[in-house]
């Protein structure tokens, strides 16, 4: 497990990565992944190129770690420059590349909620 990661040099390099690939985006998992409740990668994106994602069922942050990026959701612009950090919005949205740009995704997943009968049985033994 790693302890430490730079992610200046992490942000080099899926930038790198992004400016060869088709699709303009490069990306790599710092921490957690789908089956943790964090999660954080490391997004690389082509200035001009655009992620277009649906809704989040989870909260999320982006901090931009170069370049400079413009959220897009509902119609209202968050511009993010270089050490920002913009809410990712619980409605549809994308982010655009205006320069050349990397910014660390951080997930948080929200908490499954407990079945009734768990909450019954704790509230029944005065644990509510």
């Amino acid at each position: 497990m790693r302890r430490k990661t730079s992610l200046t040099a992490l942000a080099r390099h899926e930038l790198e990565h992004a400016m060869s690939a088709a699709s303009g985006r490069s990306a790599a998992t710092v921490q957690g992944g789908h089956d943790r409740m964090l999660r954080q990668t490391v997004i690389g994106i082509r200035a001009g190129e655009s992620l277009k994602v649906g809704e989040s069922p989870s909260e999320a942050t982006l901090q931009v770690l170069t370049g400079r990026v413009i959220l897009h959701s509902g119609g209202r612009q968050s511009p993010g420059w270089i050490g920002d950090l913009l809410i990712v919005p619980d409605a549809p949205h994308s982010l655009e590349a205006v320069e050349n740009s990397a910014v660390l995704l951080t997930v948080a997943k929200r908490m499954p909620a407990l079945p009734d009968l768990v909450l019954a049985a704790a509230s029944d033994a005065g644990l509510q």
